[in-house]
């Protein structure tokens, strides 16, 4: 069902600045005027934009939503277009959380207005609208740019033009994406700063960045102390190297256990096969964190 009606819209929203103009400079306003015509579509006859860069929508916050729709609708319409391959279908430019919590309410229609855009706009719309989100992690922010770069064809300077940002900035966020999985996780979750994310990426042996990651929060160091941490560890994986002295296979434990602890570890090896592994501390703190990771339980000793 598609009812069309003019209205006033001062409630909805006025078109603003910073990334809100950018819409208007690129033919994808998503803000809504008294002049816009706002119908009535189903539902069900609506589809999330297949160019959306977030799949993961938080579903408390959703069902939040969907009550407040319950008892007072949706305040704000959604933008759509008709779907290019199927005319009775639309696909949702801007909107699609109001739209996902219409579905939990079960409402069969909200209100909607329908622009002519294409594909390579419904591109940017997704991306652009995504970097507006107030929660929007580092990573996130970080893979727009991505998407944009790749999707639409542009450098990292042209991405920072239309942004209206530095390209140095555009190019720290990109940097992030280079980081170990586990360590994204780490930064998505809050554990990590972006200033901590990327000071381990500074580090000349990128084995290292986890576990450096992970003494960096058991630790609760602070930027500064991070990046005197990890130009110790670069300043010793120097010394490491300028040592031909030692065998393949001491040298090959050695940056292993230093993967394992996330410092400096030092191995030495007689002519019958004995030898000794020292293994470096800074802190009681950095003690106990090697403990923890040989598994070994002070307390219960």
């Amino acid at each position: 069902m598609v009812k069309s009606k003019k209205t006033g819209l001062g409630g909805f929203g006025k078109k603003g600045g910073g990334l809100g103009a950018l819409f208007a400079d690129q033919g994808l306003d998503t803000s809504v005027s008294t002049s816009d015509e706002v119908r009535e579509i189903d539902v069900d006859k609506m589809v999330a934009n297949p160019f959306q860069p977030r799949r993961v929508f938080n579903q408390d916050k959703l069902q939040e939503l969907a009550e407040s729709i319950k008892q007072n609708g949706v305040l704000q319409p959604v933008i759509v277009r008709h779907n290019p391959k199927n005319s009775s279908q639309y696909e949702i430019l801007a909107g699609e959380r109001r739209w996902r919590a219409s579905q939990i309410a079960n409402v069969e229609t909200i209100p909607a207005i329908v622009r002519k855009l294409d594909d390579d706009q419904m591109l940017q719309a997704a991306i652009l609208e995504n970097l507006q989100r107030e929660d929007l992690t580092p990573l996130e922010e970080a893979q727009a740019y991505r998407d944009m770069m790749d999707g639409l064809h542009l450098t990292q300077e042209q991405v920072a033009k239309r942004l209206g940002k530095a390209r140095s900035a555009v190019a720290n966020f990109l940097r992030l994406l280079n980081l170990p999985d586990e360590v994204k996780d780490l930064l998505n979750a809050g554990q990590l700063s972006m200033g901590q994310a990327r000071t381990l990426l500074g580090l000349r042996n990128k084995r290292r960045i986890v576990p450096v990651a992970k003494r960096a929060i058991a630790e609760g160091m602070t930027v500064r102390q991070l990046e005197q941490l990890v130009n110790k560890l670069n300043e010793q994986s120097t010394v490491t190297k300028d040592q031909p002295s030692l065998s393949p296979y001491i040298k090959a434990s050695t940056t292993a256990l230093e993967n394992k602890f996330g410092t400096k570890v030092h191995m030495t090896r007689n002519r019958k096969g004995a030898g000794k592994i020292e293994i470096t501390y800074l802190s009681d703190e950095d003690l106990n964190r090697i403990f923890e990771t040989l598994g070994i339980d002070l307390d219960a000793e």
